[in-house]
């Protein structure tokens, strides 16, 4: 479980041993957090959920709008079977690659909407429909979506700035 938070010096926490930064503070100042970099663990899981199709991701960086989590990532499958085998090959790779292991994870059975709680961030799973109903992405409107690289899609994972 991603339960290795430690607090740096500057107060900062750090995650296996990285120390993050605070964009906006880093930046200069301002309200607006600058873009964020994907962490390891957050391309890997855009790569496997690129693996099984998934479509239309989205990472939102929450670390301004909220204390509860660092990052949203947003993927969405066509039926109900795609959705669990997103939510499958990403705790599979995240599990074989880096030994992390989701703290919870709901919706599966029904799987129209798959919460795999990785602690700093969570991974959503809609099928489509719920997604539209949801629709997280309006909900979270205060948080900045993070660009996401070309190449850490795959499958029809595209750029959804």
């Amino acid at each position: 479980m991603p339960e290795s938070r430690e607090s740096t010096e500057d107060g900062r926490e750090a995650r296996d041993g990285v120390a993050e930064t605070d964009a906006a503070t880093d930046a200069g100042g301002g309200s607006a957090a600058a873009p964020a970099e994907l962490d390891e663990r957050l391309r890997l899981a855009l790569h496997a959920a690129g693996e099984k199709k998934a479509h239309d991701p989205v990472v939102l960086d929450l670390r301004e709008v909220a204390s509860f989590t660092d990052y949203f990532v947003i993927a969405s499958g066509t039926n109900v079977r795609q959705v669990q085998a997103v939510a499958d090959e990403v705790q599979e790779q995240l599990r074989k690659r880096l030994g992390v292991k989701p703290a919870r994870v709901e919706g599966y059975s029904s799987a129209e909407w798959v919460l795999l709680d990785y602690g700093d961030f969570i991974f959503h799973v809609f099928e489509e429909k719920s997604r539209r109903f949801y629709d997280l992405e309006r909900l979270w409107r205060d948080a900045a979506r993070v660009p996401l690289p070309p190449d850490e899609g795959g499958g029809s994972l595209r750029d959804a700035g």
